[in-house]
């Protein structure tokens, strides 16, 4: 598109360090291309050392008839995100939906913002009627709420969880880990999320430049940048290139750079899945040296609590999860809003 805003802010330059394939741990559901199968746990598969690093690395795997299946899916995908107005979930038809929530296209989207933006863009489209997308509600994930967004057939109770008409469902839980910066005790309970197969990883960054953490080395959070700037690719074309849509040397920083104010993602693909993931999910979040965790699971809905209908529904304010102090009185949300996501 041609089209440009006069009160763009300046970006942010990120100078952070280009991740070198040794022992990653990433989010379970967000491939890193060209390091094997690499998977959330506490023991990482050991990459090739010295010299054969760079020639695992540069080795393609070979094309399975499963992946030449999944390609016209695959492809399907990228173009519900493609650079034009007709995408179901582009930039355009996202700056046109954040517009309920009283932002424009040059105004910076925090976590929070994004995370009530995208089931908004769910539901508007039909090409994802399958899928629910949840937003918890100020830190709380309502169990209730979520059989009412995904449960299909209330009335019916098989046997198997498995086979229950249900959703597929992503969740995403807004939080604040800190004041103005990081609090050092969540870190490694956000190196358990990270582990999980059903965490699809974290929305967050530093202020005016948002990233997407998608898994952890050490001390180090591995990140995409989305301000990577490329050649448009033209979805509507048979056969279009799909290599500018993947990346293959994600970057890393420290954790005690991260800003605060972050959107945590899940998935459940059935209500097995689902009730799976509040065990590992809960357990990953009692491992926390802070005394509340950084969210919870409850039963029942939002609204016997006092909260109007469920959250997938709710624009309000992020929640705030601080020690007793000046801070948690404080009336400065600047940093968690300071995110460009568009």
């Amino acid at each position: 598109a041609d089209w440009a805003w006069p009160d763009a802010q300046q970006l942010t330059d990120v100078d952070f360090e280009v991740f070198r394939p040794r022992s990653p741990v990433r989010a379970g559901g967000v491939p890193i291309p060209s390091f094997g199968s690499l998977r959330g746990s506490s023991t990482p598969e050991k990459l090739p050392a010295s010299g054969q690093a760079l020639r695992y690395c540069q080795r393609r795997r070979p094309e399975s008839a499963k992946d030449r299946q999944a390609e016209p899916i695959h492809s399907k995908l990228i173009t519900w995100f493609g650079d034009q107005p007709s995408a179901p979930f582009g930039v355009h038809q996202l700056v046109e939906i954040g517009k309920s929530s009283g932002k424009k296209a040059g105004d910076w989207h925090g976590p929070s913002i994004v995370a009530h933006i995208l089931p908004k863009a769910v539901a508007k489209t039909s090409v994802a009627q399958t899928l629910a997308v949840y937003v918890a509600q100020d830190c709380t994930v309502y169990k209730e709420d979520m059989v009412r967004l995904c449960d299909l057939s209330p009335s019916q109770r098989p046997a198997d969880p498995s086979n229950q008409a249900w959703k597929s469902v992503v969740i995403l839980v807004p939080v604040r880990l800190g004041g103005e910066a990081l609090n050092p005790s969540y870190i490694e309970c956000v190196k358990n999320i990270l582990k999980l197969d059903c965490c699809i990883g974290v929305i967050g960054g530093k202020p005016k430049h948002s990233l997407y953490f998608i898994g952890f080395q050490d001390e180090q959070l591995l990140y995409l940048d989305p301000h990577f700037c490329q050649p448009v690719v033209d979805v509507a074309q048979a056969d279009f290139s799909l290599e500018s849509f993947h990346c293959s040397s994600p970057k890393k920083m420290p954790f005690s750079r991260m800003d605060p104010s972050c959107t945590i993602g899940f998935y459940a693909k059935n209500k097995k899945d689902f009730e799976s993931l509040c065990s590992a999910v809960s357990m990953a979040l009692s491992s926390s040296k802070e005394k509340y965790p950084i969210f919870t699971f409850v039963e029942g809905q939002g609204q016997d609590y006092g909260l109007e209908g469920h959250s997938s529904n709710h624009g309000g304010p992020l929640a705030h999860i601080l020690p007793p102090g000046p801070l948690s009185r404080s009336n400065n949300r600047r940093s968690s809003e300071e995110f460009v996501f568009l």
